[in-house]
């Protein structure tokens, strides 16, 4: 058998020669553009073919006979038993005159190719998308009968299927694959399309949420979900077998799926929550059109759509085809396939790879320079409170990066130890001595830095002061409050206001606020602290909303608890999981390269849903914690240098720790 393969260094085609090639004597002649010896040995190593049957045939779909040459199409004239067009644009987000280019004119160069090698038989892979956004069950023997085919995608399939079916004077067939997703053994895909555009999303999910916590997913139209291996097998068996002229085959799935389903099984696949209820877009339809044009005229609309769209690497015209409405029958497919051993296998069965494949390869964010180094190198990144704790740890991990690193306190031995202990990792630090909680300390500060250094590019403000301590006990001590406020809120303030002319002028800049879980567990004992940080917190809301257009973000850290002197105090925290210094630097530097909203635990989200949802559970909680576990020493007045007592704890707070193990606070 000898064949002619148009796209067959594509994603289905080049399975296809190989599968072609496997047939005993087969031969394959592929159409390749000019100067594309590569793809040729790419795909002779793929097939593991020899130049004598795998035959490159230079030409181009833009030309009439696809531009192949006389001396060519004489040598082939009569020796092609069967001519697969699969080369095609498969991209809902292509403009519209590369799709009727290539599509549309392309299949009709080809079509007057084939006649003129006076081929076999041709098969055209078309699609599922011929059929526009038809309402109901569209069957193989359906052609005319498609609606709604405006989008250029839709359009250009369909009009290049009606050329085969009209301007095909060859005996041909049309094969319409669904929507065609990586190999159900081996999770291999070349290109993030169809569901995998929520993939991104359901990472988030899993990102934020335990698996076990039921989630929201949007309810749609039916989507038809092929692997590449099952429509490059079927196609193979049917387009060998007799009494196929002049008919079509769905290769389809016969199940199929809701929008919704889908979204849960590949969420199962991912280890992400379950999507429990659905949301269904049906309803937006009910939305007068008038309505949606007007508000997609308005710019700031437009600004978030494409925000959350980018944000998620939606394509514009996705949210278009939620509600897809049409159903495939396959039973001309199923009659040709039977006793041949090839099925379309369950979704269920294959999506973990797709999904594995997706995570370790296609992922949009391996292809991003996750680096520390690519992120801080050469750039002016400003620690507040860097002499010790998580400060210190973040700028070892920013200095080692190659950052610019500056550090400053209040202690001037503390910064000269820093100092030291990276001169003698290799690196330094510069370290200023400064008390941010003082106004006029602080403008002086900025200004050198500014002078120094041109301002920052990244700003940590990591300074700050804990008071573990109940109200009832602070009746006296309201300079808790104030000093607290002082040093969390204000300083971190003047701090970040006096860098962001800089970097308003410079037109970038990231300023990363620690604050604390507390704030969305709203903590007790932890009233002065937690008020300052979510002080700051409400600050940064409204700071990162002015600064949006400006190219200045903001990201804040809902710290847990870490093994630092600030809680040394606390007896009761050797008791508990804590983070290490480094680990917390991990997060600090996590902000700086990819610049999220926030960061939170999982247990500081739970805490947050729970006072949103249940409040009087949560302070119901939240107050048997504070019965259980009493002040600090320190809170009720032991001097520095005493020995603490010893504290036994009560069975239910013994229970809660077990049951807390591995959650950081």
């Amino acid at each position: 058998m000898r064949y002619f393969v148009t796209g067959a260094t594509g994603f289905i085609g080049k399975r296809l020669v190989k599968k072609l090639l496997q047939r005993k004597g087969a031969v394959v002649y592929c159409l390749v553009r000019p100067g594309s010896s590569d793809k040729v040995k790419a795909l002779r190593e793929f097939c593991n073919a020899s130049a004598a049957r795998l035959v490159p045939v230079v030409g181009d779909l833009t030309t009439p006979k696809l531009g192949v040459s006389s001396s060519d199409l004489k040598h082939l004239n009569g020796q092609i038993d069967h001519f697969y067009h699969l080369a095609a644009i498969y991209d809902l987000g292509a403009e519209a005159e590369q799709q009727i280019a290539v599509n549309i004119d392309g299949t009709r160069n080809t079509v007057q190719l084939a006649q003129a090698l006076q081929a076999g038989h041709f098969h055209h892979v078309s699609s599922i998308a011929a059929a526009g956004l038809y309402e109901g069950v569209f069957r193989e023997d359906m052609f005319d009968e498609a609606e709604n085919y405006q989008h250029p995608y839709f359009m250009t399939k369909h009009e290049s299927e009606k050329i085969v079916r009209q301007e095909c004077k060859l005996p041909w067939s049309v094969y319409r694959p669904a929507m065609v997703v990586g190999d159900s053994q081996t999770g291999e895909m070349d290109k993030i399309d169809g569901p995998y555009y929520f993939f991104k999303l359901i990472q988030r999910m899993r990102q934020l949420l335990p698996p076990w916590m039921p989630s929201i997913g949007l309810e749609g139209g039916r989507i038809n979900i092929v692997p590449v291996d099952f429509v490059v097998d079927a196609l193979a068996v049917i387009s060998h077998q007799k009494d196929i002229t002049s008919k079509c085959y769905h290769l389809v799935d016969p199940v199929g799926y809701r929008v919704g389903d889908v979204l849960d099984i590949f969420s199962k696949a991912a280890h992400a929550p379950k999507m429990n209820l659905f949301v269904n877009a049906a309803l937006l339809g009910f939305i007068p059109r008038s309505v949606t044009k007007g508000l997609m005229a308005l710019a700031p609309v437009r600004r978030v759509r494409n925000a959350i769209l980018t944000d998620l690497g939606l394509p514009q015209d996705m949210l278009t085809f939620v509600n897809y409405p049409t159903r495939f029958d396959c039973r001309e497919t199923l009659a040709a396939l039977k006793g041949s051993g090839v099925h379309c296998p369950n979704l269920k069965d294959y999506a973990w790879r797709l999904w594995d494949y997706w995570e370790r390869h296609l992922d949009p964010a391996l292809h991003i320079d996750h680096t520390l180094k690519g992120t801080v190198a050469g750039k002016v990144v400003l620690i507040t409170g860097g002499s010790s704790g998580i400060g210190l740890a973040a700028a070892h991990k920013f200095a080692e990066a190659g950052a610019i690193t500056l550090i400053c306190g209040r202690d001037q031995d503390k910064l000269d130890a820093a100092c030291a202990e990276a001169n003698a990792k290799g690196y330094c630090f510069i370290a200023y001595a400064v008390d941010i909680a003082d106004q006029q300390a602080c403008e002086a500060f900025v200004q050198r830095v500014t002078q120094e250094h041109g301002g920052a590019d990244f700003l940590v403000n990591n300074a700050g002061r804990s008071i573990r301590r109940a109200i009832e006990s602070s009746y006296d001590r309201f300079h808790d409050y104030e000093r607290t406020m002082q040093l969390n809120y204000f300083g971190s303030l003047r701090v970040t206001m006096g860098f962001l002319p800089g970097m308003v002028a410079k037109h970038k800049g990231h300023v990363v606020n620690i604050s604390s879980i507390g704030v969305l567990t709203n903590a007790p004992r932890f009233s002065a602290y937690v008020a300052s940080k979510a002080a700051l917190d409400a600050w940064t809301r409204c700071a990162s909303s002015e600064f949006a257009d400006q190219g200045i973000s903001f990201t804040t850290i809902n710290m847990p608890l870490v093994r630092t002197p600030m809680i040394a105090p606390t007896g009761l925290y050797n008791n508990v999981p804590t983070l290490s210094p480094k680990e917390a630097a991990d997060m600090i530097a996590q902000a700086c390269i990819f610049k999220p909203v926030r960061i939170a635990t999982r247990l500081g989200i739970f805490g947050q849903l729970l006072h949103a949802l249940v409040p009087r559970v949560a302070q119901i909680t939240m107050n048997t914690t504070f019965r259980m576990f009493a002040d600090s020493t320190a809170a009720k007045g032991a001097k520095p240098g005493d020995k603490p007592p010893k504290q036994k704890l009560s069975a239910e707070a013994v229970a809660l720790q077990q049951m807390m193990q591995g959650i950081h606070f």
